[in-house]
């Protein structure tokens, strides 16, 4: 039973890394091809030209959903700390 708690734990732990970074990780991507996309179209082949859209572009998200973030790490937190009398047996 043990065991069984604990895996799925780790994969709720998983899961919430994964909800939690996905925004950011998909305005990354599509900021990246649209800006590979215009240099393409235009012929500039600067590296640096895409570090700074994605970088504006990942900071917005991140202050814009910022607040929905903490609460899903607090709801997550807490049903941690109420775990931990079920593992102490």
């Amino acid at each position: 039973m043990l065991q069984e708690e604990l895996v799925g734990l780790g994969i709720e732990t998983f899961k919430i890394a994964l909800v939690l970074a996905l925004p950011s990780l998909l305005v990354g991507m599509f900021l990246g091809l649209a800006v590979s996309i215009f240099q393409a179209t235009t012929q500039i082949n600067e590296a640096t030209l895409s570090f700074i859209p994605k970088v504006i572009g990942i900071i917005i998200v991140i202050v814009l959903t910022m607040p929905w973030m903490m609460n899903e790490m607090q709801d997550f937190t807490i049903r941690m700390f109420n775990m931990i009398p079920t593992f102490m047996q």
